[in-house]
């Protein structure tokens, strides 16, 4: 969270963010603040989870879109944590603070736990049933409507246009192929099948694995973009995260193992051509280049060893332009069919 955020957020906010819910905050646990203030609270006795958003990050009107997407998709038997309405009857709740706002909003707390890279459960029954989950969600937004929310395109967000928070000289290279990209995406054709409301950012941190089940959670970077982004982002993260240190080769054979039968669960529910298959890449790279300008943006680098870690690493596969991974799309694509198909 950036600091001038940070100096807004108090213990007052919180409590009076919950009692707006009829929730109770004295035993409040965080659970994140990078972009929004995420906490566990209590209501009647049950955990709930508890969000606060600032109006620097978020309009009232986008978190409003992002919330009756989520109950959609609950409507339509897809494992979300559903939202709640506040003591006054709306999904979102605006909290004055000085000349700007916080946005609160009440999930359910997901059941399950999250699985970890090194766990048992993280292998191949995880990853088909992680594409099942999203390609539910993408089958069924096909029929939503995009005047029923409002909620950006994926290029009118502020990331597009990296210079804004990296070096224009020491970077030049970098935007410079950011923007090629961008141009390149935004040449792609947009049909109900191939363009629409998706989560954008299905990765282990996001979900918890319940009964055999995936829960989905925090669908606050939610956009109009390709439905295959979502199939890019559990490839790169589950790569990255496992093996951004190791070779091409390394990471290439995991991410066909991970793609494989994540692809599987996914064209059991739902077809996904070949030719966008084969454009995966394309978003694979756009993931490199929006995480490069995340770090930028939110982290202080400087003070960061980790963090800056991370971010050279990121970099030197941007000027190298080395790919997170290198796959076989087609043979990938053809052993993911469902077995009536695949003959």
């Amino acid at each position: 969270m950036e600091q001038w955020v940070e100096n807004l957020f108090s213990e007052d906010v919180l409590k009076e963010a919950a009692t707006r819910f009829g929730a109770d905050a004295s035993d409040a646990k965080k659970l994140g603040d990078f972009e929004n203030y995420v906490f566990e609270v209590k209501r009647e006795g049950k955990p709930f989870i508890l969000r606060l958003t600032h109006s620097s990050h978020r309009s009232k009107k986008e978190v409003e879109g992002e919330l009756k997407w989520i109950n959609f998709l609950h409507g339509h038997d897809i494992h979300v944590s559903l939202v709640h309405k506040s003591e006054y009857g709306q999904l979102v709740e605006e909290l004055a603070v000085g000349d700007s706002y916080f946005y609160v909003c009440l999930f359910d707390k997901a059941p399950g736990t999250p699985v970890k890279m090194n766990d048992p459960e993280f292998g191949p029954e995880l990853f088909e049933k992680w594409g099942a989950t999203t390609a539910k969600m993408h089958l069924v937004t096909e029929d939503y409507h995009e005047s029923e929310t409002q909620r950006q395109r994926w290029d009118e967000d502020d990331l597009i246009e990296l210079e804004k928070y990296i070096d224009a000289v020491e970077d030049k290279v970098i935007i410079e192929g950011n923007r090629n990209l961008v141009s390149e995406i935004q040449q792609l054709p947009q049909t109900k099948e191939t363009f629409g409301l998706i989560h954008s950012d299905i990765h282990p941190g996001n979900f918890f694995y319940h009964e055999g089940d995936i829960h989905v959670f925090d669908f606050d970077d939610a956009m109009f973009f390709y439905f295959v982004s979502d199939i890019a982002i559990p490839l790169y993260y589950t790569t990255w995260w496992k093996y951004r240190e190791e070779t091409l080769e390394t990471r290439s054979a995991f991410g066909a193992e991970v793609l494989t039968h994540f692809l599987r669960g996914y064209m059991n529910v739902r077809a996904i051509p070949l030719e966008w298959i084969e454009r995966l890449p394309l978003f694979l790279k756009m993931r490199d280049y929006t995480l490069y300008g995340v770090f930028h943006k939110k982290v202080d680098l400087a003070n960061n060893e980790r963090e800056n870690e991370l971010v050279a690493g990121i970099r030197k596969r941007l000027i190298k332009d080395e790919p997170i991974v290198d796959l076989d799309y087609r043979s990938i694509w053809e052993q993911s069919l469902p077995s009536s198909l695949n003959k």
